[in-house]
């Protein structure tokens, strides 16, 4: 888990949930934080802070269900070779 990355995620969502200590593995959709819409503004989220590009196919609950899940998923994507 990177520090770094898991600190911009929690950072961002501590914007959208400023009464709530959200744990690094709590699900943010069980919890009901998330809307249709804030889960497209959390893709955009991912795409802009990283610099990735969130796939069709990543479009799984479960990468974005969590700060650590997050943090995999970015790091992941990260670590992906760029295709040319």
């Amino acid at each position: 888990m990177s520090t770094d990355t898991r600190a911009r995620i929690a950072e961002y969502l501590s914007r959208f949930f400023p009464v709530h200590d959200l744990k690094d593995d709590d699900n943010i959709f069980e919890l009901g934080f998330v809307s249709s819409m804030f889960a497209m503004q959390l893709v955009s989220f991912v795409e802009h802070e990283f610099g990735i590009t969130v796939e069709n196919e990543d479009l799984e609950l479960e990468y974005f269900q969590s700060i650590s899940a997050l943090d995999s998923f970015v790091t992941r994507k990260l670590s992906a070779p760029v295709p040319h």
